[in-house]
């Protein structure tokens, strides 16, 4: 398959058919289309396509007296043409000559120019070149109606064909008309060159058409033309063909045949490529200037095949004719391309260009468009839609009145609505005076944005009533609306809200529809869309939202995402360039999805220059000229890597990406491939491999959930692909926009009868919050309903539509992208009623932020509410507003009151802060805005302080008193401003009335109180003040009486409080006695103990007194509650105890910060404290040595929000000390830091860094060698920023990256290295790494010189070898061995890199194993499994491992040392294998024996025998029989008795096994060896039948009968015979023999039919009787016969049996139990037996199985012994063991 480009690949507006994967050439595209058509369609075809060539050749010569002799070449070209296609010539070839002489045309034309003659027969050609024109458009009519279907069906796979031009040929008289441009010269495709088609049928109408051609258009043979005036005669002469024609055209259809083969054949070879070039611009657009309302046409002509698609760009942005209907017209016919324009605008001006594009390529021209305008006209658009309304001499209501009053009657109040409903909203203005002339301006707003008329708003005015209707209302709608009524500088406003609730859900359960949906960074194939959560969930949390898009001008709405995203905000791509659309988003749960949300406002896919461009009209002067430089494209420039590429926003679900477009790029489109890797990788992988992006901003999905990510950007053109930007810092794939938190202190405060004010905080660390949703609920109830449907901003939202007399209760949460958080707690219930004095009502004025320097300078921060965000106050004090006189005031919303306070007093109120700032506001507004002053200071949700409490008497002199108090425990909400004193006389215990002491509150919790009575007893009582108001006084204090006191030591220190509190420590701080006494103060004592301690617990916390006054406790025990005391102390002593502190835990609180060091890049020093619990009131104050900080020349503290930093100037010695910050307002939020000597030194020396920084280092250069035998050098920095850069140096020059260093600097990392492919001798000496990282550098060095370098070079080349090798099967694990459970030996080796082609072969010595099955290679392992190893396995063992990629081998000797240590681990799995050793009795005597897996002579065996080992004789032997040890004990004795012990020796460990023969066990085996004994004596000595007689004898009646059989026994057994089961005794017939004891006959001379039967011998002695049978059958023929002795060769015989009776019962059912012998074992010392005695074996087993058992113990040693196998009663056990021959062992 031929590649294609991407741009070709993947847009749909370049031809689709493009994408086949046979391209064709040109005529075999056109017969895929008409391979159906008649041979007269092709013929048609032909001289249509003919016919066109010639007129398109007349018209580009202008039609002029030079066309004859144009044609006349073009003839004779078309000769030259004929005999170069029949050689074969191709497509190709063929358009190009024709492309070449079109430019000839054009030449020839000029120099023949002059030729009258040549001009009348050029119009008799072009007159026959008419006919021909029409008839072959009629017949390629005919075959393009059939295909139009054809071409219908596959219009929405490939793009619109061209459409065909009219016929349309220019007359005589008409041609020497001028025209408004010449008809370029192009070159059409051919469709009829014959060779290169498949079928026979095709190959005909190839043919055809050729003729066809041939004989309409030939000249100089068939048809002659002369250069005279021609007679009717010769015109006819010249009609004839010769002879010589004739036969020259049999002999052309003979070459044509032979050519159609061989093109035929010649093409199936070519290669495919060499049939397509680039496209090639023949005729360029030109460039225009007209004036406006003219239409204006741009041509081009293209050749090139595949026949390039054709492009028309408007200043870069492709021109939508869709979305401009009339506009513009685009057509292409015949590689004829043309952009028309119809009345061009001024807004036309542009540069205009053309690009065509196919697989070869794409190339553009470019022309521009000037649109001039005429003088006179104007510019309506430019003028401000205001001053329409004015006459060029208006003049301003100044001329007519001093001052306009604007009141609203009838007007709307607060409206409810629900989606898709008809929303309106009216008010009837009055206007005095009333000036004809002059109208009043009508502006709507919402929240504070002025609004303008669109299909969702309306806006009408009527002369008197003002009218706004929603025609479809949303919840986008919802809000404060405002109409302002503006008369020149004066103007009036009023407010009303409207709330618009969700529709009902189409699914039951349904959330509500998402709102508010925009569209942002919109780009040409990318736009992000954004949206607000909805109010409403249905009753089940919302899953995630669905985003459609809709392309503008249709109606087929696209899902874009196909599982439900959370964020509020989604990145759509795969947009069209130049395309317009909008989006709508709907939200699901588990019951179903919503209604969708109102459609967004439509945007386009463009560039943002694109964009800023067209929304700039482009302005030029009324007259003049606008050069346009028109500039080639640069072609074949690969682009440069993209800039700034920076990760703009990263959630869970995706990663949005940003970036320059590059420099380099020429002036041709560039695209975008994108990169990622995980981030500490090197590992990229393309993520668009589909479709290249266009727009510099990109949305990575599919990335996994927590981990960290890199990117890069590729740009790509025709020219190839760039090299990567620079890869982004790691990012990690989680949102970074937390849901916000719950709101808290919800508050609701009374308004009126149906409304209610919510007021709340906000919740902490709130980021990018959207708004508030509040929710409201009848107490009780328990189903909640949403106040408002559109987020409000701000903290303060008025709740309408409640019910009057119910009680509500609220809860709020907040929005933000991420989510929605959770319900704050339920308010207070509160019971919906008017406040005193009417509270606020709906048109309360709006909270405004930033200047309103006229009517658009407003800002919308406050979009959403719809009142202040500040206490109510008493409306009163706005109904001393006037109407405002300044115009550059913001609009205000006054509702029911008709009139509002100025900007200045909004100020004021807006942000009620404590008194000084309040009064310090209310000093710069107007002295009547001071009864609103008082009332802001009194906030709803604030109150009085409470009363303070343990007043001390702290010094008394003979008239006056200082005392001393605590702070009260509840400061209302506010800090406190002050203290008042109030004190009375005491007589007699009789207390007076109260007097005040201050007037003034006082700060401080100590004050003096002057002239009071000496000796006179006085009370006193403290009183708080805040800007709620002055607090309940305190109760009165203990009776203190005023004197003078005289005595020597030190008054009691006072203020002692508690800060920075922890788990185990706190500051302790306090002010020095007011009265020191008679002498100085010189130090402090600090007393603790447990607060619920006894007075004796009282402690010292230090021994010495303190110089300093705070003291840091530590060694408390957390959660312990703890109070505290100070004494001072002067020369004479110690004084009395101050007033004990507050109970204060011992804890740290959650959330808790600490101060913390910091030191800049630039060395700056400072202390930063944070705090997250701060009110509107709180305040950071820095102490030194807890002494507050007062303008310090050496300090600087900037404070910002809820952080503050303190600054050295100069850190030194005069800046030691403890450095503490306590912030206001708050529960006691404090922490400090302590800078001592050794402290400074190290800040110092940070410092120090930080501004002359070194780049720290992990690891310093170092060397290693990778798997290739590359060399890598290494060095790992801590961190390294985008900017960091190194410098490689070897023997102090410097080297580069090359072929030889590849280096690189991982800057996520800091990883800095340079690879060397290998070394070499001139690569030794020293490296050296150099780093700067801004003002950071380090540098560091390597030495490889000498036997290091040698050791290094050569490591180096070990692996590369080792490298090459694991390029093809490899071992990855040596040969080596293993004993297995069975005590086998398996030979095994680790493999890699293996295929199925891979062959793995066995050797040992050199000669190769034959292996029976195949190797799997499963986990990669290889196997050989020996079984039963013994010495003959030892060798050398080798294993090779080969396929077409190389071979690679493993060795293994198994001899001497690791033979040895192979077998002493096989014997001592055989040794582990043993079985118990058990007791077995046999005819010989009693058998002791354990079973192994197997035997080897290595494993050495031992017996013992009550502690001693045995000695083997004749009597006690030992053997191995199979896999059984055992240890013979012949005709056992009582000596025998005793403990048993078998041991086996692997070579390392003795085994042993133990068995106990004594006692019952050893009389069981004695007892049962004796019956053994005995049945074996007998069954040697029974009676038998040994052989001889056969089964069954058949004879003929008449013969004679002889039969002989052996019998033994001892003693000689007694024979009897049988009859048929009855006796039968010797008769003159019949005789019966018994000689010499053994041998029996039985004679019958003359056998007949009463002889027939069954006969039984029946042998008997004392220890048994056998019976052997034989049946007689005498067969009655005539004849002399022969005697017949019996056999039973030929005969069907029936298994003889015997019957073996022995002497007893007992003796018959013990013979059950007894197991047949076991013959083929062996053992070494079994005796041979006497050769005259009977071998015991069965007469049951015949011949055959007796030879093979025969063979079966052929060539084993020794002699059959019987071994009995143990019987029942002793093999208690019940293994019986196998039948397994072995050698012998003996030991």
């Amino acid at each position: 398959m031929m590649s294609l480009p991407f741009y070709q690949r993947h847009h749909e507006h370049y031809d689709r058919a493009y994408r086949h994967k046979a391209l064709s050439s040109t005529v075999s595209q056109y017969q895929k289309e008409t391979k159906s058509k008649s041979a007269l369609y092709a013929q048609g075809s032909a001289a249509y396509a003919r016919g066109s060539t010639g007129y398109r050749h007349s018209s580009a010569a202008g039609f002029s007296l030079d066309s004859s002799a144009a044609y006349s070449h073009s003839s004779s070209a078309y000769d030259l043409e004929s005999a170069a296609y029949s050689y074969g010539s191709a497509a190709y070839d063929h358009s190009a000559a024709q492309s070449k002489r079109s430019a000839a045309y054009s030449l020839d034309s000029e120099s023949l120019s002059t030729s009258s003659a040549a001009y009348s027969h050029a119009s008799e050609s072009i007159n026959k070149l008419a006919a021909a024109y029409r008839l072959g458009s009629e017949a390629y009519s005919l075959g393009l109606k059939n295909s139009n279907l054809m071409i219908e069906d596959q219009s929405y796979k490939m793009s619109p064909k061209a459409k065909r031009a009219k016929q349309s040929l220019i007359s005589e008289d008409k041609e020497n008309e001028a025209l408004d441009y010449s008809v370029p010269i192009f070159t059409g495709r051919e469709v009829n060159i014959s060779g290169i088609t498949d079928t026979e049928e095709e190959r005909i109408k190839e043919s055809a058409a050729y003729v066809a051609k041939r004989n309409l258009f030939a000249t100089g043979e068939g048809v002659s033309v002369s250069k005279v005036a021609k007679t009717t005669s010769e015109e006819q002469h010249h009609e004839k063909k010769s002879r010589k024609v004739a036969i020259r055209e049999s002999a052309e259809r003979v070459a044509m045949r032979k050519t159609l083969e061989e093109t035929q054949a010649f093409h199936k070879k070519l290669n495919q490529d060499k049939l397509l070039h680039a496209p090639e611009f023949i005729i360029e657009p030109r460039s225009h200037t007209i004036w406006e309302k003219e239409n204006v046409r741009f041509n081009c002509s293209v050749a090139g095949w595949p026949e390039p698609r054709v492009t028309w760009y408007k200043n870069n942005v492709p021109i939508d004719v869709q979305a401009h209907p009339g506009k513009y017209i685009i057509q292409s016919r015949y590689g004829l391309h043309s952009l028309e324009i119809t009345e061009c605008e001024f807004d036309d001006t542009a540069q205009y260009h053309a690009s065509a594009m196919n697989v070869k390529g794409e190339v553009s021209v470019y022309a521009s468009l000037v649109v001039k305008r005429y003088k006179g006209e104007i510019d309506e658009s430019l003028l401000h839609a205001r001053n329409l309304s004015l006459s060029p001499f208006a003049v301003t209501p100044h001329g007519y009145a001093s001052r306009f009053e604007i009141s609203f009657v009838d007007k709307f109040d607060v409206a409810f609505g629900r989606e898709g409903e008809t929303m309106s909203l009216g008010c009837t203005v009055v206007i005095n005076p009333d000036i004809k002339r002059f109208k009043p301006d009508i502006e709507w707003y919402r929240n504070g944005v002025l609004i303008t008329p669109s299909k969702w708003v309306q806006m009408q005015w009527s002369g008197e009533r003002a009218t706004l209707t929603l025609p479809h209302a949303n919840k986008e709608d919802e809000g404060l609306y405002t109409l302002r009524v503006s008369m020149g500088e004066y103007y009036e406003e009023y407010s009303g809200y409207v709330f618009v609730r969700d529709a009902d859900a189409e699914i039951p359960g349904a959330p509500g529809a998402p709102l508010d949906v925009q569209c942002l960074d919109a780009n040409k194939d990318y736009v992000i869309v954004s949206w607000k959560q909805p109010a409403v969930d249905g009753g089940n949390p919302i899953l995630g939202y669905f985003i459609d898009r809709c392309e503008v001008g249709t109606s087929h709405w696209t899902q874009c995402n196909e599982n439900p995203v959370k964020f509020a905000r989604f990145p759509v791509t795969g947009l069209i360039e130049g395309r317009s659309y909008i989006f709508r988003v709907r939200a699901v749960n588990k019951a179903g999805v919503s209604l969708p949300s109102r459609v967004s406002e439509p945007v386009a896919a463009l560039d943002p220059a694109d964009r800023a461009r067209l929304k700039s009209h482009p302005s030029a002067p009324w007259t003049g000229q606008i050069i346009v430089t028109e500039e080639e494209p640069a072609e074949g420039v690969v682009p440069g890597p993209p800039t700034d590429l920076r990760v703009i926003e990263a959630t869970k679900n995706y990663v949005v990406l940003g970036w320059k477009p590059p420099g380099q790029r020429g002036h041709e489109g560039i695209m975008y491939f994108v990169e990622k890797c995980v981030a500490g990788t090197e590992d990229w992988q393309r993520v668009n491999t589909e479709i290249p992006v266009k727009s510099p901003r990109f949305a990575v999905f599919d990335l996994s959930e927590g981990k960290s990510y890199c990117f890069r950007v590729r740009c790509c053109n025709s020219a190839g692909i760039g090299e990567p930007s620079e890869a982004t810092e790691a990012t990690v794939v989680d949102d970074k926009l937390d849901i916000p938190k719950a709101p808290g202190r919800i508050m609701p405060i009374r308004n009126t009868d149906t409304s209610v004010v919510v007021t709340w905080t906000e919740p902490p660390d709130a980021k990018e919050l959207v708004g508030y949703y509040i929710e409201s609920s009848v107490e009780g109830s328990g189903r909640w309903e949403p106040c408002n449907n559109n987020p409000v901003k701000g903290t303060r939202f008025i709740c309408h539509g409640l019910s009057n007399g119910e009680k509500y209760i609220f809860r709020v949460r907040a929005v933000n992208a991420a989510g929605l958080s959770e319900f704050s707690q339920e308010s207070e219930p509160i019971e919906v009623k008017a406040a005193i004095g009417g509270g606020l009502l709906h048109g309360v004025c709006p909270e405004l932020s930033g200047k309103a320097a006229g009517l658009t300078d407003r800002t919308t921060s406050w979009e959403g509410m719809h009142e202040a965000s500040q206490p109510i106050f008493d409306t009163d004090a706005l109904l001393k507003c006037s109407a405002k006189s300044n115009r550059k005031t913001l609009p205000s919303s006054c509702g029911k009151l008709e009139s509002t306070g100025d900007s200045n007093t909004r100020e004021m109120v807006k942000d009620p802060a404590p008194q000084k700032v309040a009064l310090k506001q209310a000093s710069k507004s107007r002295p009547g805005d001071l009864l609103t002053v008082e009332k802001v200071t009194k906030k709803k949700d604030t109150a009085p302080p409470s009363p303070p409490y343990d007043i001390v008497v702290l010094e008394s002199v003979r008239d006056s008193m200082v005392l001393g108090w605590k702070q009260p425990e509840a400061i209302g909400g506010t800090e406190i401003t002050g203290y008042y004193v109030n004190y009375r006389e005491v007589v007699d215990g009789v207390p007076g009335k109260w007097k005040e002491a201050n007037i003034k509150a006082v700060t401080e919790r100590a004050y003096r109180i002057q002239n009071l009575k000496e000796n006179m007893v006085y009370q006193f009582q403290v009183a708080a003040a805040n800007l709620a108001g002055v607090g309940t006084p305190s109760k009165p204090s203990n009776p203190f009486k005023c004197e003078e006191w005289t005595i020597a030591v030190p008054g009691p220190p006072h203020d002692v409080k508690c800060t920075e509190v922890r788990k185990d420590s706190l500051v302790l701080l306090w002010k020095e006695p007011v009265y020191s006494g008679r002498s100085p103060i010189v130090g402090y004592y600090v007393d603790m103990k447990e607060s619920k301690a006894k007075e004796e617990h009282w402690r010292s916390v230090n021994e010495k007194p303190l110089q300093k006054k705070y003291l840091k406790i530590g060694g408390l025990t957390q959660g312990v509650s703890y109070v505290f005391r100070v004494r001072a102390m002067n020369q004479a002593g110690v004084g009395k105890p101050s007033d004990i502190t507050d109970a204060v835990t011992a804890e740290t609180r959650p959330g808790t910060k600490e101060v913390v060091v910091d030191v800049d890049d630039n060395g700056v020093i400072s202390l930063n404290f944070e705090c997250d619990q701060m009110s509107p009131d709180s305040k950071f104050i820095w102490s030194k040595n807890y002494e507050p900080i007062e303008d310090d020349p050496r300090l600087n503290i900037d404070t910002k929000g809820g952080k503050s930093k303190l600054s050295f100037k100069d850190l030194g010695e005069d800046d030691l000390g403890i450095y503490s910050c306590i912030v206001t307002d708050t529960d006691g939020v404090s922490s400090s830091y302590t800078i001592d000597e050794e402290e400074m030194k190290r800040l110092l020396a940070l410092s120090h860094e930080r501004q002359f920084p070194t780049v720290p280092l992990i690891s310093e250069l170092a060397v290693e060698i990778l798997e290739k035998g590359e060399v890598r050098f290494w060095l790992q920095a801590e961190k390294l920023s985008g900017n960091a850069k190194a410098n490689f140096v070897f023997n102090d020059k410097e080297i580069f990256n090359g072929e030889k260093y590849k280096m690189k600097v991982d800057h996520n990392t800091g990883l800095v290295e340079m690879i060397m492919d290998k070394l070499e001798e001139k690569d030794e000496g020293t490296y050296t790494f150099q780093l700067q990282d801004g003002k950071a550098t380090n540098q560091s060095s390597l030495v490889l010189i000498g036997d290091v370098f040698k050791k290094l070079r050569d490591e180096a080349d070990f692996q590369r070898k080792e490298w090459h090798r694991k390029q093809g099967p490899h071992f990855v694990d040596k040969l080596g061995w293993e004993v297995t459970d069975e005590c086998n030996v398996m030979l095994k080796c680790k493999v890699a890199n293996i295929k199925k082609e891979t062959h793995i072969v066995w050797y040992k010595d050199d000669r190769e194993i034959m292996v029976d099955e195949e190797h799997d290679f499963k986990d990669g392992v290889c196997t050989l499994l020996i079984s039963e190893f013994s010495k003959k396995d030892a060798g050398t063992y080798e294993v090779i491992l080969k396929d077409d990629r190389g071979k690679d081998s493993s060795e293994l000797k198994l001899k001497d040392t690791a033979f040895a240590d192979l077998m002493n681990e096989v014997c001592r799995r055989i040794a582990l294998s043993a079985t118990d050793l058990k007791i077995q009795s046999t005819a010989e005597g009693i058998r002791l024996y354990s079973y192994v897996t197997y035997y080897v002579e290595d494993l050495r065996v031992g017996w013992v025998h009550n502690d001693t080992q045995i000695k083997f004789t004749d009597r006690m032997r030992t053997g191995v029989t199979g896999e059984q040890i055992w240890l013979q004990i012949n005709e056992p004795t009582p000596q025998d008795k005793g403990r048993y012990i078998m041991e086996l020796f692997d070579g390392n460990t003795t085994h042993k096994k133990t068995v106990d023969l004594s006692g019952q066990a050893f009389d069981e085996a004695f007892a049962e060896f004796q019956r053994l004994k005995q049945a074996a004596i007998a069954e040697k000595n029974r009676a038998r039948v040994l052989g001889g007689l056969p089964d069954v004898v058949t004879i003929q009646e008449g013969k004679a009968l002889n039969l002989s059989c052996t019998v033994w026994g001892d003693p000689t057994p007694e024979v009897s015979w049988l009859k048929n089961e009855k006796s039968f005794v010797s008769d003159a017939n019949c005789i019966l023999k018994f000689e010499s004891g053994k041998n029996v006959s039985f004679s019958i001379s003359t056998v007949s039919t009463q002889d027939s039967g069954k006969y039984s011998i029946v042998v008997k002695n004392k220890y048994g009787t056998e019976t052997s049978d034989v049946t007689v059958i005498v067969m009655p023929v005539s004849g002399q016969t022969d005697t017949v002795q019996g056999h039973n060769q030929n005969n069907k015989t029936v298994s003889k049996k015997k019957k073996t009776v022995t002497g007893s019962k007992q003796k018959e059912e013990g013979k059950k139990d007894v197991i047949k012998p076991h013959i083929e074992e062996i053992t070494a010392t079994e005796e041979t037996p006497d050769p005259n005695e009977m071998p015991p074996v069965e007469a049951e087993k015949d011949t055959k199985s007796n030879q093979q058992a025969e063979k079966k113990t052929a060539g084993k040693a020794g002699v059959a012994e019987k071994v009995p196998q143990p019987t029942e009663s002793l093999d208690r056990q019940g293994k019986k063991p196998p039948e397994k021959a072995a050698l012998a062992k003996p030991h």
